[in-house]
């Protein structure tokens, strides 16, 4: 399921109210999104949840706003201003070639304020305690970036990104480079890995299905996700086996160029295990739903 989650909640908060809605505390965000962020928040549910790990890695797409003349501890809006406020005097050009500079592959040391853990903490725990916080730059990839709007004090940037990116980080740094300190003012997700706005549902679309009893139509089949792995049909004998934990074999006249793995799916249409590649043509079962 994929909720279009508002503003002012936090990924917890939609996780829960979901939890209500379908009657299950298996639920799960597969990417955390800011409180004053909106957008894409795909979840998992049921057993599903177990597919969690598969979307790991997916890029991510963003339409953020940052505005230039102080900057704020969080990084963002909901923050306590760290600098005085000055009148920025930057050039649409001076931004265009800041922005440069963050493309492609680069090191982002994540906000203090973040879900990221020190010791098994996490560190917006000991910021808010004002305990200094260190945390490693880590290695993120900006596939792009644009700016699409600028009018001195605000710039407005489309970006396509690898998932552990901080749009709030690129904002704070860029009001260092241009020597008038920013933030992040407005963030929306528009895609998650495969998820866009269009798979996208408002809570309170969701509570109203909900009432009517036709939740289901809001839900994606596990079967239609993961679209990266090409899906393999099996006959009711191997379902079976692969439940199992058996390995299972496909027909070499199927294409399935280098996949490393399979989705196996029942004679019904469900998906019933992912298969990983042992041998050519042989997968074994690493995850059985």
């Amino acid at each position: 399921m994929v909720v279009d989650k508002p503003e002012g909640l936090t990924s917890h908060d939609v996780v829960n109210r979901v939890r209500r809605l379908v009657s299950s505390r298996k639920v799960g965000h597969l990417g955390t999104l800011d409180p004053i962020a909106t957008g894409v928040l795909p979840l998992v549910i049921g057993r599903a949840t177990r597919l969690a790990q598969f979307f790991s890695s997916g890029d991510k797409e963003y339409d953020a706003r940052i505005r230039f003349g102080w900057a704020t501890d969080t990084y963002d809006r909901g923050g306590t201003p760290i600098s005085e406020p000055v009148e920025p005097r930057i050039t649409r050009e001076q931004l265009e070639e800041e922005l440069a500079k963050f493309r492609g592959t680069i090191l982002q040391t994540p906000p203090a304020f973040s879900a990221k853990k020190i010791a098994g903490t996490p560190a917006y725990r000991l910021a808010r305690k004002q305990i200094a916080v260190e945390l490693a730059p880590v290695e993120v990839r900006i596939h792009a970036l644009e700016l699409v709007e600028f009018d001195g004090t605000r710039a407005r940037v489309r970006v396509r990104c690898s998932a552990g990116t901080y749009l709030r980080s690129i904002a704070h740094e860029l009001g260092q480079r241009l020597n008038c300190g920013a933030f992040l003012e407005d963030l929306r997700r528009t895609a998650s890995g495969e998820f866009g706005e269009k798979d996208a549902h408002a809570l309170e679309e969701l509570e109203a299905l909900a009432g009517a009893g036709r939740l289901n139509e809001a839900l994606i089949p596990a079967s239609q996700v993961l679209s990266e792995f090409p899906n393999a049909n099996v006959d009711a004998l191997t379902a079976g086996q692969i439940r199992q934990g058996k390995d299972f074999r496909l027909s070499p006249f199927l294409s399935r160029p280098g996949a490393k793995y399979v989705k196996a799916i029942g004679p019904g249409g469900d998906l019933i295990a992912i298969g990983e590649a042992r041998l050519p043509h042989l997968y074994h079962p690493i995850l059985v739903l």
